[in-house]
């Protein structure tokens, strides 16, 4: 009777067992988030002649291929959420543009939206499959290679100039489900009144950048939004949500352009980003805590300025 105390082998020692690949093999990064999945595919692909690296999640993932160059990637799409898969094959798109891009995903239904996933990926492999008919997938893909020309690589700058309206627009779909901060009643010409303003501060400074970590430029339009704010009914914390809220639909409209983006610029522009947005709302706030020293309104206990409001 075998010791159940005897543990199983490492993965590392059972790939010291394996033939090691010719230094030719096309060399395949796997990527799953399950760890069960990825051990059996590795030792698999590795055992067929194929030289195989491993990442358990999209960081690890867009590390390898920041490092690397890989003839193949085969990535599980959800991981653990959905299309996660699809990050790891943009990056790849850009780094390696004529690497083959294989998506495996659990869920059927994924098939009917072949067409939208097929922009970025070479093909979609519904798990669980045979881990033959992975190999046989992947060796026939290599042989006819992938038709696809690298896509066109546009700025942070320019995504977000030509993204201007539909980033506003998914930021006000946003702030109307936040009770507080619709407890403020604007119509949606006064609500957005700054941000295209805003817009082309933000750009001008990703097409202009400045150090970070230096004071960023002073915005007159931030100063006067403050106070304009304060006089609408905002209080503080409503102002700092409204930013922290532009700030997500604005990383959302990068995320949705992913296939499009210049990676080796992306974490420069988001940095700047992040800045800027920051830097503005911190100039809201001073103008808006100058006017509330000056202005007789007082706040009640859920921070909603009173009715007897000054109109600017």
């Amino acid at each position: 009777m075998l010791d159940e105390r005897l543990e199983m082998p490492s993965l590392d020692a059972i790939f010291a067992l394996l033939p090691v690949p010719e230094p030719s093999a096309p060399r395949i990064l796997l990527v799953d988030d399950d760890d069960a999945v990825i051990g059996t595919l590795a030792l698999v692909l590795q055992g067929n002649g194929f030289y195989v690296v491993t990442a358990s999640n999209v960081n690890d993932a867009l590390r390898c291929i920041a490092a690397e160059t890989f003839d193949v990637l085969v990535s599980d799409l959800h991981m653990p959420q959905p299309g996660d898969g699809l990050t790891v094959v943009s990056a790849m798109r850009h780094s390696n543009p004529k690497a083959i891009t294989l998506i495996l995903s659990a869920f059927p239904e994924m098939q009917m939206a072949a067409a939208a996933v097929l922009k970025q990926a070479d093909e979609i492999l519904v798990k669980p499959m045979r881990a033959a008919e992975l190999v046989s997938a992947i060796r026939e893909r290599l042989e006819r290679g992938t038709n696809r020309a690298r896509p066109p690589v546009e700025s942070v700058a320019d995504i977000l100039e030509r993204s201007i309206q539909s980033t506003i627009e998914e930021w006000l779909e946003s702030v109307r489900q936040e009770p507080e901060i619709i407890s403020a009643h604007l119509d949606d010409t006064d609500r957005c009144a700054h941000l295209p303003r805003l817009f082309d501060e933000l750009i001008s400074r990703l097409r202009h950048p400045i150090q970070l970590g230096t004071r960023a430029l002073d915005s007159p339009a931030a100063a006067r939004h403050g106070v304009l704010r304060r006089r609408q009914g905002y209080s503080a914390a409503m102002l700092v949500e409204e930013s922290r809220m532009l700030q997500v639909s604005i990383f959302q409209t990068l995320q949705d352009n992913l296939q499009s983006i210049d990676f080796s610029q992306l974490l420069v522009g988001v940095m700047a980003i992040a800045d800027e947005v920051d830097s503005q709302l911190a100039q809201q706030m001073a103008s808006y805590i100058s006017e509330a020293k000056t202005d007789d309104m007082p706040i009640d206990a859920s921070g909603a300025v009173e009715d007897r409001r000054r109109v600017a």
